[in-house]
């Protein structure tokens, strides 16, 4: 669970957006998240379509195979974020992830991904080839 003040770190680009930044701050300190960052050449577009319509109740009509459709209760508590955009998710990133570095990781990690299929190692908290 995330106290207010992290949480208001993080969503300080919504306020003055109508009620959604104590939407935001109330609803993600109410139980446990979880941050990732998505790697793949559409991965906005490709979360954005998993997770489903932001209204809940458009959801549940119009794509209840997704993650918003499935889960959701209300609009303000839809069950998952995504970015909206690649600033957007720079944004985010560096906000919950503050070590981590873009250029580093296209450089070594990013490789991996086209050379054959990999794994993650729980040791080393990084992605690795198969069976190397």
């Amino acid at each position: 669970m995330q106290d207010a003040s992290f949480i208001s770190g993080w969503s300080s680009s919504c306020r003055g957006k109508n009620n959604l930044f104590q939407v935001l701050c109330s609803s993600c300190v109410i139980g446990p998240m979880r941050a990732y960052i998505l790697a793949h050449e559409d991965a906005i577009q490709l979360w954005r379509d998993i997770m489903g319509p932001t209204k809940v109740f458009r959801a549940r009509i119009t794509a209840p195979e997704t993650i918003r459709g499935h889960l959701g209760l209300t609009d303000t508590r839809n069950t998952t974020h995504g970015s909206d955009s690649v600033e957007s998710a720079c944004r985010e990133i560096s906000f919950f992830f503050p070590d981590f570095d873009v250029s580093r990781w296209y450089e070594e990690q990013e490789p991996l991904y086209r050379a054959g299929p990999i794994c993650y190692d729980e040791e080393t908290l990084e992605h690795r080839l198969v069976g190397k």
